[in-house]
C-alpha cells in the first residue's frame, strides 16, 4: 500500500466552543462605553490644564513655564510675579472652578427634569442672584460682600419657590420647570427696571456684573468656592447615578427603592448651592450650564454624565476667558460676553444635527 493511498487516522472531533454566558455579554457591551468614557475623561484634562497653562502663562506679558513654578514656589520676579499671582493665574483657576460648578448644575438638572431645558440659566436660579445683586447695587448701594451674600440669597429663595410648588407625583418635573421659567421672566423684568431707574454708574456696574465677569476675583474668593466644591460636587455625582430612574416616572421609581422627593429635593439643593456660590462671585456667566449637559451626553451618550458636563463647563468658561481678554485688541470683554456669543449658534448647531431625541 502506498503512502498515498495509505488511510489515515480519524481525528478527534473538535469541542464545540463554550456559549458566552449573559455576564460575558454583558460585560463585553459596557467595555465600550466605559473605555470611550475614560477616552474622554482623559482628553477633556489634557484640554483643561493645556488651556489654564496657555491662560496663565501667555497674554501681553508672558511668563515661562520655569519661572512660574518659581513663583508659585515662594520666588519673587519683578513683574512676573505681580502678572502671574495676582492676574492670570486668579483668573485662570476660578474660571475653572466656576465653569465646573455651572457645568455640573446644568447637567444634573436636565438628567433631573428630563428636560434639556431645565438648566439654572433657564430656570430663574442665576437670575434670582443677578435680581438681588443689582437691588442691592442700585437701590440699596451696597458694594463687595454684602453684594455677594445678597446674590446667594436670591437663588436660594429661587429655588425655595420652585420646590414648594412643584408638589409631588409625576407631573413635579413639570411643573419645577414651568415655575423656573415663570421665575425666570418676573426676575427679568426686575433686573430691566432697576437698570432703568438707576445712574448711569450704577447701570454701568451692574452690568458688567451681568454679564458675568473674571475681573476682580481673589484668592479668598477662590479658596471658598473650592471648599465647596471639593464638597458638593462628589456628592452630586453620587446622587446623579439614580437620577436615571426617574425617566421611568415617580411611582415606579419608587417601587425600585429610589425616595423620589428626598433625591429631587437634594439634587436641587446642591445644584442652588453650586450655582449661587458661582453667581455670587462671577455673575451669570450665560450659556455654560445650558451646552455643558448636551454637549457631554454628546461626547458619551447614553449614561449619567454630570461629571463630564463639570469638566465641558471648566473647559469652555477657561477658554472663553482667554478670548475674551484677547480677541479684541485694547479691549477686555466680559467673560459671560463670549460664552453667550459662542453659546448660540453652538446650540442651534446642535438642535440642528440632533438625530435621537434629548434624553433618550
Amino acid at each position: 500500500m502506498t503512502a498515498a493511498t495509505r488511510p489515515t487516522a480519524p481525528t478527534a472531533p473538535t469541542a464545540p466552543a463554550a456559549p458566552r454566558s449573559t455576564a460575558d455579554a454583558l460585560a463585553a457591551a459596557r467595555r465600550g462605553p466605559r473605555r470611550r468614557r475614560a477616552v474622554v475623561v482623559g482628553v477633556l484634562l489634557v484640554l483643561l490644564v493645556a488651556l489654564v497653562l496657555v491662560r496663565a502663562l501667555l497674554g501681553d506679558y508672558r511668563v515661562s513655564f520655569v519661572d512660574a513654578v518659581r513663583i508659585i514656589g515662594g520666588a519673587e520676579i519683578p513683574v512676573a510675579s505681580f502678572i502671574l499671582m495676582e492676574s492670570t493665574l486668579p483668573r485662570a483657576v476660578m474660571a475653572v472652578l466656576c465653569g465646573a460648578a455651572f457645568g455640573a448644575a446644568g447637567g444634573a438638572f436636565q438628567v433631573m427634569l428630563r428636560n434639556p431645558l431645565a438648566s439654572p440659566d433657564i430656570l430663574g436660579l442665576t437670575l434670582g442672584a443677578s435680581a438681588a445683586a443689582v437691588v442691592s447695587v442700585v437701590a440699596l448701594g451696597l458694594r463687595g460682600t454684602p453684594v455677594t451674600v445678597a446674590a446667594l440669597g436670591g437663588s436660594v429663595l429661587v429655588a425655595l419657590v420652585i420646590l414648594s410648588q412643584a408638589g409631588g407625583g409625576g407631573s413635579a418635573t413639570g411643573r419645577m420647570v414651568l415655575v423656573g421659567v415663570a421665575l425666570a421672566a418676573g426676575l427679568s423684568a426686575v433686573v430691566h427696571w432697576m437698570l432703568v431707574r438707576s445712574s448711569i454708574y450704577q447701570a454701568q456696574e451692574a452690568l458688567v456684573w451681568l454679564s458675568g465677569s473674571l475681573n476682580s476675583v481673589t484668592w479668598t474668593d477662590i479658596g471658598r468656592l473650592l471648599v465647596l466644591d471639593a464638597l458638593l460636587l462628589p456628592v452630586l455625582l453620587a446622587l446623579s447615578g439614580r437620577l436615571p430612574v426617574l425617566v421611568l416616572g415617580d411611582d415606579l421609581a419608587a417601587a425600585l427603592g429610589v425616595r423620589v422627593p428626598a433625591l429631587r429635593i437634594g439634587v436641587t439643593l446642591l445644584v442652588v448651592a453650586l450655582v449661587a456660590a458661582a453667581t455670587a462671585v462671577v455673575g451669570p456667566i450665560a450659556f455654560v450650564g445650558f451646552l455643558s449637559g448636551p454637549i457631554a451626553r454628546r461626547l458619551v451618550p447614553g449614561r449619567p454624565s454630570v461629571g463630564i458636563a463639570a469638566l465641558v463647563g471648566a473647559v469652555v468658561v477657561v477658554g472663553a476667558d482667554h478670548l475674551s481678554a484677547y480677541a479684541v485688541p485694547d479691549t477686555a470683554l466680559p467673560v459671560g460676553l463670549v460664552t453667550g456669543l459662542l453659546g448660540a449658534p453652538v446650540l442651534l448647531w446642535m438642535l440642528r444635527t440632533r438625530s435621537t431625541p434629548e434624553g433618550r
